[in-house]
């Protein structure tokens, strides 16, 4: 078990359900706290678990935090230095990288040249900057936990795999919900609203996600971190609709078996396993019962319909290049102003597909090109959509 950890993106939905898990599990002490703006959230959390050091990093907000944490031996820092100063604190023996969005790669880099163990549920960490972020680990010896629901049912399947993985695993079964719009035709998905978008069938996560899950660009992030994690190319990666989320993906072994992991929609499961592993804990989510369950069903994904899926497996089928930054750095930008009402909702796919057709793509084992791919993107973006 997990001694103690760094935790970044404390206040958001996946931090929060870590912090439950270090609550019922005290043996897991929080060493330092990271969040985006929500200085009220993170002094809250500093305070109870008497964390060595935090960071925000929205820089306006650091006055604000100080003057919340006045009083104690609590450090303050901000911005991506401070999100990163704490991502590497070597009193925590791993760091969960729960942070939304792109801003979550340079965290990972600076936990992973610290030797931290990672357990990551920030999906850009490896969409973006895959190639740069697998091989430094595999030079520090750092191994890399996912947290995300799919991928942690991998990893949790791969434990009964011995020896070479590559030799006895075939294939790989990605679930995927289909989100709010599933079997919607892309003329009726014209006028979807953000209120529509933001309700998600399944699960309870940040807007950022829930529309990524709408536009199932989740499920193509999902495939690309998936190539990366356990070194699959992505014709060997199946996208499976499962609506009702109750088998989180499965492995296809080389005699053909498969196997999956199962249980309820929650996300303690994945959170607590990536902190006790290789033990496992009784957690606070509810037992799987398949007889009120009653069925399951399986679907093929429509990827004509919901083309960021598309445009993603377009970028896993060029490795270690940008492409992978440039739909992240499009989507971030894109989803944004959906969620402002300033684009509709296909704009978001449209747009990523477009960047990926018209920005030059460089080779990602540096993280100048990968920052480089991302700025082009978020420009494109904000050009394509004639707002700012």
């Amino acid at each position: 078990m997990t001694g103690s950890i760094n935790l970044l993106g404390a206040t958001g939905s996946i931090g929060k359900q870590t912090m439950d898990v270090c609550r019922k599990y005290p043996q897991i002490r929080i060493n330092t706290l990271a969040a985006k703006s929500d200085y009220i959230g993170l002094a809250s959390a500093a305070k109870e678990f008497s964390a060595k050091k935090v960071s925000i990093y929205d820089k306006d907000r650091y006055i604000a935090l100080k003057e919340a944490l006045s009083g104690t031996d609590i450090k303050v820092l901000c911005g991506e230095e401070g999100l990163c100063e704490c991502a590497a604190d070597e009193d925590a023996e791993c760091t969960v990288n729960a942070v939304v969005g792109a801003s979550g790669l340079t965290p990972t880099i600076a936990a992973i040249r610290a030797h931290r163990r990672i357990a990551l549920a920030n999906k850009e960490t490896l969409v973006a900057g895959g190639s740069l972020v697998m091989t430094l680990a595999r030079d520090n010896g750092v191994d890399i936990i996912p947290i995300d629901s799919e991928h942690s049912a991998v990893f949790q399947c791969l434990q009964g795999i011995s020896g070479d993985v590559r030799s006895q695993v075939k294939s790989l079964i990605l679930t995927a919900s289909g989100g709010p719009f599933f079997g919607k035709t892309l003329a009726e998905l014209k006028d979807v609203t953000p209120a529509d978008a933001l309700r998600h069938p399944n699960w309870t996560m940040g807007s950022k996600i829930t529309i990524d899950s709408a536009t199932m660009m989740t499920k193509g992030f999902e495939l690309i971190e998936a190539c990366h994690l356990f070194d699959m190319t992505p014709d060997k990666v199946d996208i499976t609709v499962h609506r009702q989320s109750i088998i989180h993906s499965a492995i296809v072994t080389a005699d053909n078996a498969v196997i999956a992991q199962m249980g309820v929609p929650d996300m303690t499961v994945p959170i607590q396993y990536a902190l006790t592993f290789p033990e496992r804990y009784p957690s606070s989510a509810a037992p799987l019962s398949l007889r009120q369950i009653g069925s399951l069903t399986f679907e093929q994904a429509d990827e004509s319909t919901f083309s960021c899926l598309k445009a993603a497996r377009r970028a896993a089928d060029i490795p270690q290049t940008t492409a992978g930054a440039v739909i992240n750095g499009a989507n971030e930008v894109l989803v944004h102003l959906f969620l402002e009402g300033k684009i509709g909702f296909t704009d978001i796919q449209d747009g990523v597909n477009e960047a990926l057709n018209n920005i030059s793509l460089m080779h990602s084992f540096s993280l100048e090109n990968i920052l480089k791919a991302d700025k082009a993107a978020r420009e494109f973006a904000y050009e394509r959509s004639g707002v700012r």
